[in-house]
């Protein structure tokens, strides 16, 4: 039975699901050969997300990125230890 009136003063407000910690909820446009390419990687692996792949990726790319600097920095600094050397 269906009531008339519904009382919601009480009633929480908010997302149903709680997300993951250290997750962030967002809307971006991936181009579609893109977001092909991970969603045919998670079916031919059998099943998975193809969410985490992409998080996956970005996250080796930042890694990469982090490195190239790391050697850039240590590339300078020697070059000028040596110049201070000399």
């Amino acid at each position: 039975m269906r009531k008339k009136e519904y009382n919601f003063e009480n009633a929480e407000q908010g997302a149903i699901a709680q997300h993951a910690s250290g997750k962030t909820r967002i809307t971006i446009r991936i181009d579609t050969d893109i977001l092909d390419f991970f969603r045919k990687r998670v079916h031919e692996a059998g099943g998975g997300n193809y969410q985490t792949l992409i998080n996956e990726a970005l996250r080796e790319y930042v890694q990469q990125m982090d490195s190239a600097l790391e050697k850039k920095l240590r590339k300078v600094i020697r070059e000028e230890l040596e110049v201070i050397a000399k």
